[in-house]
């Protein structure tokens, strides 16, 4: 993929929050098509769809534009949108490489805590928000938003960060931290808070004879869903607003909304997010 020179006319941090668009900007260098083909084959895995062919799909919170790209090769009419405008350059630079002048590929910048925004996307077979709800300083009052948005026997995909309890608020510190610093202290605070991590990571890989898994994966600098390692790692750190959910929460929740819980991978209680497949079983928009 060309190196992206391009800039956002808009400042990539908004109110004390993190910069996630400005992470992803640094994303699209490493872009490419091993990347890209894996963040498809999660996206269907995690839908447990074989494509999207005819379904309206939409990603709240857009990022770095990759799942949007994802759902748009894999047949889908995308509606993409961002609160960050840096993200909303991002996804928009995906589109223009790929599917350029395409009608059935919309991007834009909005708020999902805005009733008057959301009034005007309609609704959508798939509505998936992966690792964003949770940084939006209102969580679920977002999620309520969310479900305004899914058609009747639609598809709601979501990644939440799982409640620690104790341990959660500890990442709250360390998070709201990271925002406060000067930005040449941002890159050594991160490594320096998840080097123990890290350190806990390669023991496991030791004791389960794993290490040749790790370490081909450290050079290929690539993590899950076809993101680049670094750039989670970054986002993990300084990810801000930041809200956890206990499963049982969020199952809760939307069931009494009218949904039915179709599948559910959590990180077994630790560190990361829970992820969610939900059917609208309630016929009512």
């Amino acid at each position: 993929m060309e190196a992206v020179t391009e800039q956002p006319d808009t400042p990539c941090s908004l109110e004390g929050r993190f910069g996630f668009g400005e992470n992803w900007r640094s994303f699209l260098q490493v872009l490419d098509e091993p990347r890209i083909a894996e963040s498809e084959a999660a996206l269907k895995a995690l839908l447990r769809l074989p494509d999207l062919t005819g379904r309206r799909f939409l990603d709240i919170g857009s990022g770095s534009g990759l799942s949007s790209l994802s759902a748009r090769r894999l047949g889908a009419s995308v509606r993409s949108f961002d609160f960050d405008p840096s993200s909303v350059w991002c996804t928009t630079q995906l589109r223009k490489r790929f599917y350029p002048d395409d009608p059935d590929w919309t991007v834009s910048q909005g708020d999902v805590l805005d009733e008057s925004f959301l009034a005007t996307l309609g609704h959508f077979d798939v509505v998936y928000s992966w690792g964003v709800l949770h940084h939006t300083g209102d969580m679920w009052a977002a999620l309520d938003r969310v479900d305004g948005l899914v058609a009747p026997q639609g598809t709601l995909c979501l990644a939440l960060y799982n409640d620690q309890g104790s341990y959660s608020r500890v990442w709250k510190t360390v998070k709201r931290t990271y925002n406060l610093l000067p930005r040449f202290l941002q890159l050594p605070y991160a490594l320096l808070v998840y080097a123990p991590l890290e350190l806990r990571h390669i023991l496991h890989c030791t004791l389960t004879l794993q290490l040749g898994g790790y370490f081909r994966r450290l050079l290929q600098g690539r993590s899950a869903r076809g993101m680049n390692r670094w750039h989670d790692i970054v986002d993990w750190v300084g990810g801000w607003p930041f809200e956890v959910a206990k499963p049982e929460e969020v199952f809760r929740f939307f069931r009494d909304r009218g949904y039915a819980l179709e599948d559910l991978t959590t990180c077994g209680g630790g560190l990361g997010c829970n992820q969610y497949l939900f059917r609208k079983t309630d016929d009512r928009k």
